[in-house]
């Protein structure tokens, strides 16, 4: 059966997101492949019995979405292949009314813009022309990165200035650490569920990589062991505090184990520590542990606010100038207008005043979703920004993911963090920085409704 052009009996209303979806799904099935041309506007219009405007809706939507091109004078193109389109979040319009736990964000409210608009009109009368005109103000990059020492003390790190490397959020910093970590065609391990871009930017950067067994604690030791004794491994990957989508927080011992087989086999290790010091009582940061094989970064993205990108890399000693080359090649340097927010944070207190802040709220939410969730096979980690739902084995992950949609809840299906993409973990993650308290416990409510009751027959077979 030809899944596109859509039968138009099968689609939904609002019917510009469902045929934007039947897209979506037929890239995925490989029956619309990369590089196949779309019918024209007014042609689909037609076939389908739609308006034009609908048609240029949905096509504007695959656009933003990154699963089409359209190019003058040729047409329109099919631009994503499925596992581009694989994302975690749903890409919520504004006029969508949707509780939206698929995007992992803080929470933000009144005293995040009140801050900001502060800062933002001090720096209008005494920044600096270093951070205004100079092409790379070396000097004022050196005060950022001297003014995020004690932020990544509170991390769990005791550093030098000159293992700071400042970035553009952890986006940047995951980049340029995998760069100087492995040379293309090496082998690259993590969690069997990770970081939702790691495939993705292996992918680019011609590094193999490879998921590990996890249980409670994240990545097995034996698992890395045996990996290792297979074949060369040039860098471990791994989010040990909480980030990974089973919010999974690795012990102590773990970390030792772990740092242990590192060195016996010469294996770099990329610490991804976003949220930093928001949750209480985590262990040492691996990279305290092995300093000389570990590049670890955080930023403000996932602590503070979403738009402030402004974080660190911190290098091994021996790696810093060959880790500051590619981040200029890549990067040049962080954007000092964000560096310069970020240090003003740090030095009259704002940024710590909104980690107090951060770790209240992240509390209470999260004990919200404990009582609104008991009794459910649920993951989480102290003042985590997600929580993690498996799923009960009559529900499947897809037709759970697209049933809380039709109920008006967004949620992250775990496929897609996974590494093998033919493993279905048959969980969601559920993101806990949505736009307010009441929206939360009405979505986890739905989600709780929706998990304890029998789905219908056809949703079984979605």
């Amino acid at each position: 059966m030809t899944m596109w052009p859509p039968d138009p009996s099968t689609l939904k209303r609002p019917v510009y997101r469902s045929l934007a979806e039947s897209l979506i799904e037929a890239i995925k099935a490989g029956e619309v492949r990369q590089g196949d041309r779309l019918p024209t506007h007014r042609d689909l219009a037609e076939t389908l019995g739609i308006s034009v405007q609908t048609v240029s809706r949905a096509y504007e939507e695959l656009d933003r979405q990154g699963a089409i091109a359209g190019m003058v004078g040729r047409g329109t193109f099919v631009r994503a292949s499925a596992s581009d389109t694989r994302t975690p979040w749903h890409r919520i319009g504004d006029g969508d009314e949707v509780v939206d736990f698929s995007m992992l964000t803080p929470v933000t409210g009144d005293i995040h813009e009140k801050r900001l608009k502060a800062t933002l009109a001090e720096m209008a009368t005494d920044v600096t022309p270093d951070v205004l005109f100079s092409f790379r103000p070396r000097a004022t990059l050196s005060t950022h990165a001297e003014t995020a020492l004690d932020w990544l003390k509170r991390c769990g790190l005791e550093i030098s200035r000159a293992q700071v490397l400042p970035t553009n959020g952890n986006t940047s910093a995951m980049t340029v650490a995998l760069m100087t970590a492995a040379d293309p065609g090496d082998l690259v391990v993590c969690e069997d569920l990770t970081h939702h871009t790691l495939k993705a930017l292996c992918t680019y950067l011609s590094l193999d990589l490879a998921g590990l067994e996890t249980d409670a604690e994240g990545i097995v030791p034996d698992a890395f062991e045996e990996a290792c004794r297979a074949r060369p491994v040039r860098a471990l990957f791994v989010m040990p505090s909480g980030l990974n989508p089973k919010a999974a927080t690795m012990g102590r011992r773990r970390r030792e184990a772990l740092v242990e087989i590192a060195r016996r086999h010469n294996v770099t290790i990329v610490e991804d520590d976003a949220w930093g010091p928001i949750q209480p009582r985590k262990p040492a940061p691996i990279a305290s542990l092995a300093p000389e094989r570990t590049f670890y970064f955080t930023s403000f993205t996932k602590s503070l606010l979403p738009g402030l990108r402004y974080g660190w890399l911190v290098v091994p000693e021996t790696l810093v100038s060959a880790t500051a080359n590619r981040h200029m090649v890549t990067n040049w340097m962080a954007t000092p207008l964000m560096a310069e927010i970020g240090t003003r944070w740090l030095k009259d207190g704002t940024a710590y005043e909104l980690l107090e802040w951060q770790k209240a709220t992240l509390e209470r939410r999260n004990r919200i979703a404990a009582e609104t969730l008991k009794d459910l096979d649920v993951t989480s980690s102290p003042n985590g920004l997600h929580v993690w739902l498996s799923l009960p084995e009559r529900w499947n992950e897809d037709a759970f993911v697209a049933h809380a949609r039709n109920e008006g809840v967004a949620v992250a299906a775990g496929s897609s963090f996974t590494i093998d993409l033919t493993a279905r973990p048959n969980g969601i993650r559920i993101c806990l920085g949505c736009s307010s308290e009441a929206n939360m416990v009405r979505g986890l409510e739905v989600i709780a409704r929706l998990v304890r009751n029998q789905p219908e027959p056809a949703l079984l077979t979605m």
